[in-house]
């Protein structure tokens, strides 16, 4: 099927459950942060932003192993090594597991320390470590979901993978408005609904290990086998670099704003707020052209490693022609329909919404050329060149976002830190443009037959 359907009707069949995968997983902090700011106010929606580095970096190690594990999965069943699969994917679920333990374990017992080092004030710290201590408890099974999304859908098994991410996230909305305004939980409600909805999802996901179509895997092929750990991270470099770099621009965003507010009229804790609103508010845009670059990538590892060269470029075409199509849309939504949008997380004050209001304007001004950079990073770790994405995604985050945000805050105030998105974005896709360029130019311009035999033999 990868070598020889048609790439339209295969990139639909993959990227259609990716993206609601995706969107799914996104509404998890979506509706924790319209219910949070509805039924505990703006210092709430502050909270789960000093809380939300915790998430980032626990994303960018599931993401390393989950990527990492199925990027090479679609490479050695190209190539025809279905056993050193089984292996690799054993490894990586029991590692997860372990890891989460051991998360969970480092947030109960340090988690003021931890939230005021993300740059929590003193009357967002309470909501903080109530939110930090609670959603600690299901970090196993956040692990399992986020990077087993991936195998799984390596699989072949898409529907799967996405109702796995469905039915949590499903889950999430109903019981944050129960727990938050029936109960009156108030922030530990948008927690507790968070852990049993990230609990069940795992557990989704644990439950596909005598499922897999390709493999048969073992109790005995869940014990981490380190020689495996090297290709694994290696090809999940690039989506692990570009969470742990958002982590980073996050503790640095906060503690800007918590230094450089109190010294202006608005404070810090509004500035802050707006800056976890608009985070989350990016994450449905980056959910579907993530899902969109995923459901590719499948297509372009399998194919790369049967050296089917002209179908590993006609699915990257495609690829980048969509995400900059769902770019532009999200550049001319967020530009028109500002104020709506920003109401949805409550409204607080009117400093609260002319500040939102302009910094959702700046922070995606150039959200059109987004996509393309995204999708062309994900393009190198799924045909094995991560060090390519891991260079892509540091540029934009660490060499140009990160300078770029000090240099505004400190210079021009807390009212134009957003002006160090736009410019990242459009040095960054440079960037990527250049790479892509070289890559194809030295990629073969035919297909290898020989392989192909070997593969479809």
């Amino acid at each position: 099927m990868m070598r020889t359907e048609r790439i339209p009707k295969l990139l639909k069949r993959f990227a259609i459950p990716a993206v609601i995968a995706n969107l799914i997983s996104a509404l998890y902090n979506i509706v924790d942060q319209i219910f949070i700011g509805q039924g505990v106010g703006y210092l709430g929606n502050a909270a789960t932003n000093i809380a939300f580095p915790i998430t980032t970096i626990s994303l960018a190690i599931a993401l390393m192993l989950g990527i990492g594990a199925a990027s090479n999965f679609n490479l050695e069943m190209g190539r025809g090594n279905p056993e050193k699969v089984k292996k690799m994917v054993g490894t990586t679920y029991g590692l997860l597991l372990i890891i989460g333990l051991i998360f969970t374990l480092i947030l109960l017992l340090f988690t003021e320390p931890i939230i005021i080092t993300f740059g929590a004030t003193g009357d967002i710290l309470h909501y903080a470590s109530t939110f930090v201590r609670i959603t600690a408890l299901s970090l196993p099974f956040f692990f399992i979901s986020i990077a087993c999304n991936a195998i799984v859908r390596a699989d072949g098994s898409a529907n799967y993978s996405m109702m796995g991410m469905v039915t949590g996230a499903i889950l999430n909305m109903i019981l944050n408005p129960i727990f938050i305004f029936h109960l009156h939980w108030g922030i530990a409600g948008s927690a507790w609904a968070t852990v049993i909805s990230q609990t069940v999802s795992g557990l989704i996901f644990l439950a596909y290990i005598p499922k897999f179509k390709n493999i048969s895997l073992t109790a005995r092929d869940l014990i981490p086998n380190v020689t495996l750990l090297k290709p694994i991270c290696a090809l999940g470099l690039g989506p692990m670099f570009n969470q742990f770099s958002v982590t980073i621009i996050q503790i640095t965003t906060n503690n800007l704003l918590r230094i450089y507010g109190a010294q202006e009229t608005i404070g810090s804790s509004i500035p802050i707020a707006v800056v976890g609103v608009v985070t989350k508010l990016n994450q449905i845009y980056i959910a579907i052209v993530m899902g969109i670059s995923q459901g590719a990538q499948p297509i372009q590892g399998f194919n790369y490693g049967a050296r089917a060269y002209g179908r590993v470029r006609e699915i990257y075409s495609l690829t980048v022609k969509l995400v900059t199509l769902i770019s532009i849309s999200f550049f001319l939504i967020f530009q028109c329909f500002t104020e709506p949008i920003i109401s949805l997380f409550g409204t607080s004050s009117q400093a609260y919404m002319d500040y939102a209001t302009r910094y959702l304007h700046i922070f995606a001004a150039v959200l059109f050329v987004n996509g393309f950079q995204i999708a062309t990073g994900l393009f190198f770790s799924a045909i094995g060149k991560a060090k390519k994405s891991a260079v892509l995604v540091l540029t934009k985050q660490i060499v140009l976002i990160l300078p770029l945000l000090v240099l505004m805050t400190v210079v021009f105030g807390v009212a134009n830190i957003m002006i160090a998105n736009p410019i990242a974005d459009f040095l960054s896709a440079v960037v990527a443009v250049y790479f892509i360029y070289r890559e194809f130019q030295s990629m073969p311009k035919e297909d290898r037959p020989f392989e192909t035999e070997i593969v479809s033999g």
